[in-house]
């Protein structure tokens, strides 16, 4: 009679089997049904076109450090499975997943318990796409100091991308309401598939040897990575790299980042973006223009502002040094001489008249009692010597005059409007802003300003003549302050 096996005899029994069959093993599949509980396990359900395989990873199974991340590797490919991929796991995910099968007896299902897992398709490609970064990297390509900027509204712009795609009608539309009389040149191309690197760059290739391009744009509308992925190959880099006019490249959405884009002189967000790189809206210009009237206003008003302050100063110096204010302050000073010398004479008078009292009094003493004095004598002798003084003090009084008229009158020659005043002019040469002092400096034609007397004349030169070469030289002295004849 056959055995007969109770439920839970048949399930350890068929565990043991299985686990002994399949200790470790490495599957492939799609992620479907995800679930993160509070318990932070990670369920999913492995999937293809045949069959689902039911997968578990436990908390304490994730997370492993670098050192035992290199003992887990992938024994076909060699690979280095990612030691946790938790926080990115999503449904519809290529992985493969390494772990041994068990069963659970609970629900009678046979099951993987996951130790390892590593992201296919995008994960390995996000690996090239680092490591082609780093070397274009270390090879300037990204260098900012090479980026070129693309020409406003652009006259002739080589467009490559799909004629099919909906990147170039987006583009198409915002230059045509954007970049009137624009030619725009469209090198249809794939842009994704095996064929679209090469083609790619052939197109970019093409634009520098026709030479006719003001600017290349390359531009394709969103995907995954693989279908943007003919945009992250070294040929299509090189290609951007070496373009000799200015490459605007918009690739994807704005969150999508190419090597390409990297490459480029100028990376657009979108297709439609790049459009309105190369054609700004006209509004923006009439912004710009009225940022740049406000500024060049403040900065003639702040060169105004410190140029009239200068001229202030300059004033008030001129005020202070010109002759009209010199002479007011020589003639207070002269006013200040006079008194000064009037209270000198009248206090040298009185001294010397109470040195005459003190001496009167003195030789009436030393006559004495009953001693004659003859006060005739001593009041001829005083006479006398008063009007010796009186003589002494006009005398310093009157050299004292003669000497500041002297100054007075050697201080107004010193204006320059007197000689003006007497048929002198100033005459200035026009193109050097110098005074002419001799004629040979004078050239025929010349424009000259005459200072005269209250006045300025305007003149020109219609012929030069030295003195001695038949020109009559009425005042052979001239003046070195370039002080003309007087007439």
């Amino acid at each position: 009679m056959a055995h007969i096996f109770r439920v839970g005899e048949l399930t350890r029994a068929i565990r043991e089997v299985v686990e002994a069959e399949f200790p470790f093993v490495f599957v492939r599949g799609q992620i479907s049904n995800l679930s993160r509980p509070s318990s932070g396990h990670i369920y999913f359900t492995l999937k293809d076109a045949e069959a689902a395989l039911v997968a578990v990873w436990f908390k304490g199974a994730r997370g492993g450090s670098v050192t035992e991340a290199w003992d887990r590797y992938n024994p076909v490919t060699g690979e280095i499975l990612e030691p946790d991929l938790a926080g990115r796991l999503a449904d519809g995910m290529e992985v493969l997943c390494a772990g041994r099968l068990t069963v659970y007896p609970p629900r009678g299902v046979y099951q993987l318990v996951v130790e390892m897992v590593e992201e296919l398709g995008a994960g390995r490609l996000h690996l090239e796409f680092e490591a082609l970064k780093r070397e274009l990297t270390a090879l300037g390509y990204f260098d900012a100091s090479r980026k070129r900027p693309p020409p406003v509204h652009p006259g002739r712009v080589a467009l490559v991308t799909a004629a099919s795609g909906a990147a170039v009608r987006d583009f198409i539309r915002v230059g045509r309401g954007r970049g009137h009389g624009c030619k725009v040149v469209l090198y249809d191309v794939p842009v994704q598939g095996e064929a679209a690197p090469e083609r790619i760059a052939e197109a970019l290739l093409r634009i520098g040897r026709e030479g006719a391009a003001q600017v290349a744009v390359l531009i394709r509308g969103g995907g995954s990575i693989e279908d943007l992925w003919a945009f992250n190959t070294r040929i299509v880099a090189d290609a951007v790299f070496r373009c000799p006019v200015p490459v605007v490249c918009g690739v994807g959405h704005e969150v999508d980042v190419t090597i390409a884009d990297l490459v480029a002189d100028v990376r657009a967000a979108t297709p439609s973006h790049a459009a309105q790189i190369l054609w700004p809206e006209r509004r923006e210009y009439v912004q710009r223009l009225d940022d740049l009237e406000t500024a060049a206003g403040n900065a003639v008003s702040r060169l105004l502002g410190a140029r009239g302050d200068r001229l202030a100063h300059l004033a008030r110096g001129l005020t202070w040094v010109s002759p009209k204010n010199r002479l007011e302050r020589a003639g207070a000073a002269f006013s200040t001489l006079v008194g000064r010398l009037e209270r000198a004479g009248t206090d040298v008078m009185k001294r010397r008249g109470e040195r005459l009292e003190l001496i009167r009094d003195r030789l009436v003493s030393c006559a004495g009692p009953g001693r004659g004095l003859d006060t005739a004598a001593w009041a001829r002798r005083v006479a006398d010597l008063a009007g010796r003084l009186e003589a002494s003090a006009a005398s310093l009084a009157d050299g004292r005059e003669r000497a500041l008229e002297r100054a007075v009158l050697r201080l107004a020659g010193l204006d320059p409007m007197g000689p003006l005043a007497r048929g002198y002019s100033l005459v200035t040469l026009e193109r050097t802003g110098k005074y002419l002092r001799r004629a040979v400096d004078a050239a025929k034609g010349d424009k000259l300003a005459v200072m005269v007397y209250e006045g300025m004349v305007r003149a020109e030169v219609t012929g030069v003549a030295a003195a001695g070469d038949g020109a009559p030289d009425r005042n052979p002295e001239r003046n070195p302050d370039g002080m003309g004849k007087r007439t």
